[in-house]
């Protein structure tokens, strides 16, 4: 089985480096909308592309197929349920939702696609996916038929993402749920991100660079950023380079103009 994105995450995290990832929901991105997508992000690369929402009906196989073609990011599935898999993707965020008690998105879709994605060989990063409640019904709460975490209870979320730690679980998400009405709560990020172990991964929610600045500040260590760019692609340039910016910010700030390590 194949390590070298997870290997990349780690590498990033260990040097401080925050990482940022445009989801690109099939149901949405198309036709005309897809070409923009693309032709940004040929200008302003993200470290990852995610592919998937909670309802697809489209096909991504030709989808994936021109991103090879066209960017350098990596190409990571976000899949909804087992039908939502392609081979083709460079790695799987395997979601397992275990902030719900549906069963279906515990185990039962697991089960649906294991041997189609071992023998396909892509690289396959276990995920502890806790959902966040984000200020509305969300589509993956609607579908998967499961509550989100209250906001204010974050020792639920606490014990909830130690659990996929104990269980083996690579990533930590934390999902405020598509076109969220307001995103993780920095003081929530904070505190898992101090009390954990796993790269955390924030989620939903983030509308506007400020939203990005406070989950990177509060110690995520990849955002994913999905509506606000599908709907105004030409910001897909601005948030990257931001990253960039902010990466280049934190680098001067942590070894200073002699190269020492001030952490240290």
């Amino acid at each position: 089985m194949k390590h070298g994105i997870y290997r990349k995450i780690l590498i990033n995290r260990e040097a401080g480096k925050k990482m940022f990832a445009v989801l690109i929901d099939p149901e949405k991105s198309y036709g005309r909308n897809f070409a923009s997508v693309v032709a940004a992000l040929k200008v302003a690369s993200p470290d990852f592309i995610l592919i998937g929402g909670s309802h697809q009906v489209r096909s991504i196989d030709s989808m994936i197929a021109i991103l090879k073609e066209e960017v350098t990011s990596d190409i990571i599935l976000f899949p909804g349920d087992a039908d939502q898999f392609s081979p083709h993707a460079d790695a799987m965020l395997y979601l397992n939702l275990i902030s719900g008690r549906n069963p279906e998105y515990l185990i039962g879709q697991h089960v649906k696609s294991a041997r189609m994605v071992f023998e396909s060989g892509i690289e396959v990063i276990s995920t502890a996916y806790i959902l966040i409640d984000g200020g509305k019904v969300s589509a993956v709460e609607y579908m998967s038929n499961t509550r989100p975490i209250p906001r204010d209870k974050e020792e639920i979320v606490l014990s909830t993402a130690i659990a996929g730690e104990l269980m083996g679980m690579r990533l930590t998400y934390l999902e405020a749920g598509s076109g969220a009405a307001i995103p993780v709560p920095a003081s929530m990020i904070s505190y898992i991100s101090e009390r954990t172990q796993l790269p955390l991964v924030v989620g939903g929610g983030i509308t506007s660079l400020n939203d990005l600045n406070n989950a990177f500040d509060a110690g995520a260590d990849i955002v994913v950023v999905g509506n606000i760019l599908e709907q105004n692609t030409d910001r897909i340039v601005e948030y990257v380079k931001w990253v960039h910016q902010y990466n280049d910010k934190n680098n001067d700030d942590r070894y200073g103009q002699n190269g020492t390590d001030r952490t240290k």
